[in-house]
Parts: C-alpha cells; structure tokens; sequence
C-alpha cells in the first residue's frame, strides 16, 4: 500500500490533529505554532500546492484512507543543488508500526527517480533516536554529530548528519 499522497486541502483537519503534539513539536524545527490549528493546516497545505515542483517534494502521509502526517524533500541553494533536505513526522498512535520507515523509502525513491537530486539528506536531532532508525532502516549513513547545532526547548542539542546518495536504481 502506498503512503505518500499529493496534498488535498481536505487533509487540513487531520493534519491538525496530527500535529498538535507536544511530543512531535519536541522533535521538530521551531516556527511551528502550537496550537497548531486547521488553518495552519489549511495555509500549509496552500503552500505545498503552490510550491515550486522542481525544488519542493512534499507529500501527505495516508493510512487507512486518513492523513496521519507531513513527508518532504526540500532541495537547497548555490553549489548544493542537487542536494535536498528530507523532513517528516506522522500522529503519535502511528509511531512504531513502520508506516515512517515506508513513507521515507518512497520519498526517496520518487526524488530520485523524478528530478536531478543526487543527495538526501536529514538532520534529526541526537535524542531522536526513532527517527535515526528510520533513517538507517533506509540506507541512509551517519556522516557525524553536529555538535551544539540547535537550540531546542531551552537547552543546546546536538543533531546528527544522515544522508543517501543516488545509486543506480531502476524507476
């Protein structure tokens, strides 16, 4: 079964459930609100659709025919390119069941097989262990710590360098 869906903005209301968690934002850059509400989720959404298809890979994550959370690949600037940012998160009730693992993996797989991008990466921070496994459970390879990389909840964390290269895959 396929996770990764194009965004509707009929996915605005369960996205919001999603992610107004505390235990996600936890996780997350900051700048995002709390509580964050339907027309956050609406007004992302938007954006997504209106996004620069070359430079933008976001999808909403689908189970059992509802939007349990966000999936992206954001390529960056000058000499990185080909290189893109992944991000995700899915409701806390789908957390362990492999349902990230498998959307991560699909990404992947459509980035690579539908634009130039040569180079994944991700930045989760270093007590996100969760989110290294399904990193690592997707060949993505730990490069180093980025040590006192962030300011997150009021203390300096460290955050890890994962990234997949572009192999020869069949698309």
């Amino acid at each position: 079964m396929k996770l990764i869906s194009q965004w509707k903005i009929e996915y605005a209301k369960e996205l919001a459930e999603a992610l107004n968690n505390k235990k996600i934002l936890n996780n997350l850059r900051d700048g995002l609100p709390y509580p964050y509400t339907e027309q956050d989720a609406e007004e992302f959404i938007v954006a997504m659709l209106n996004s620069n298809k070359n430079d933008v890979f976001s999808f909403a994550i689908v189970y059992g025919g509802k939007c349990i959370g966000s999936i992206g690949v954001f390529r960056q600037s000058n000499i990185h390119c080909r290189t893109a940012e992944l991000g995700y998160y899915i409701a806390e009730e789908y957390w362990g069941k492999g349902i990230t693992t498998q959307a991560v993996n699909e990404v992947c797989e459509y980035v690579f097989c539908n634009s130039d991008i040569i180079r994944i990466f991700a930045e989760p921070l270093a007590y996100n262990f969760a989110s290294q496994r399904v990193l690592e459970k997707n060949g993505f390879c730990l490069e180093g710590t980025l040590k006192s990389n962030a300011y997150k909840n009021g203390r300096v964390v460290d955050m890890k360098m994962y990234a997949k290269i572009k192999t020869a895959i069949s698309c």
